[in-house]
């Protein structure tokens, strides 16, 4: 059976609590990493179709943890400011 992999890399400015809120998805067919300025995931599998079903979670995933750690990081601005 043909492996299918890939590369997902994202911009973020606080990539730590994005890889962070996104570590319970990493199951079998991805694993996501902090990198220097954003978030690597890293995609695999042999079935075309669980690889996009992955990458779709992923994607509406990534949109939610970005946002969620923008909004903390405003709060803590704010508590400190």
């Amino acid at each position: 059976m043909t492996r299918i992999e890939g590369v997902i890399k994202t911009p973020h400015s606080r990539p730590e609590c994005v890889a962070a809120a996104l570590e319970p998805d990493n199951l079998t067919l991805i694993r996501t990493y902090p990198i220097e300025g954003g978030v690597r995931a890293e995609i695999g599998g042999t079935r075309l179709r669980s690889i996009t079903a992955t990458v779709d979670d992923y994607l509406m995933n990534l949109a939610i943890a970005e946002e969620m750690c923008t909004a903390a990081s405003g709060k803590q601005r704010g508590v400190s400011e």
